[in-house]
């Protein structure tokens, strides 16, 4: 792991007014096969009851969310190579949350000798411990998130220059056109490594997460 100074992060982040832009394009009723409300009996403590193939959820031992109390500092790992390029994007609700996704080669990102190709970026509402979250693939279907977070300041440009389509998004996919990677930006050079899961159902594990150290801006 990358890290300096801190001995503890926080990795909860409530930003109330993008949270409520998020809210503007979830319907007002629909039966999903899992959500954040906990008194529907598919909240987050219930998910690993749902379906058998969600069972890590409930039993898996290596569950993201993590609280990162303690670090090790490896400077070996260096910078995050990426080689992102743009590429054909839609906007699309996926109930739990709102995605970019690309349907195109939008490049990738290289760790430990391993190409992962990026195939969304998302904002889950309510957070988890990131507001942003970056996923790429490799060839043999491993993953790899980029975790960025944000805090109340300044615009960031990509969010802003999507924000419309958020904001009229309801259940039918928006197309953006051509969207480079790019454009997210990474938060400086030094970051957290871990090895987690998926933050919501089916909760797979093995999966290698990049949490930047850097916390970006948001209106």
């Amino acid at each position: 792991m990358k890290f300096l100074g801190y001995t503890n992060f926080a990795f909860v982040v409530f930003l109330v007014s993008f949270h409520s832009l998020l809210a503007c394009s979830q319907p007002e009723s629909e039966d999903h096969e899992f959500n954040y409300d906990e008194g529907t009996g598919r909240g987050p403590s219930r998910w690993g009851t749902l379906k058998p193939e969600w069972r890590n959820c409930s039993d898996g031992r290596k569950q993201s969310p993590i609280d990162i109390g303690i670090v090790q500092v490896n400077s070996e790992l260096g910078e995050l190579q990426r080689n992102y390029r743009p590429a054909q994007a839609i906007l699309r609700n996926r109930t739990a949350d709102v995605a970019v996704v690309w349907s195109g080669d939008a490049g990738n990102i290289t760790i430990n000798g391993t190409t992962y190709r990026v195939v969304n970026c998302h904002w889950h509402s309510p957070s988890e411990h990131t507001i942003m979250e970056l996923v790429h693939r490799s060839p043999q279907n491993k993953t790899a998130v980029v975790g960025i977070l944000y805090r109340y300041g300044m615009p960031d440009y990509f969010i802003l220059s999507i924000s419309p389509f958020i904001l009229s998004l309801q259940m039918e996919d928006q197309n953006l056109g051509f969207i480079n990677p790019e454009r997210i930006g990474f938060p400086g050079s030094s970051y957290y490594r871990y090895n987690g899961s998926l933050t919501t159902p089916p909760c797979s594990e093995n999966v290698i997460w990049t949490v930047f150290r850097q916390v970006f801006s948001l209106t």
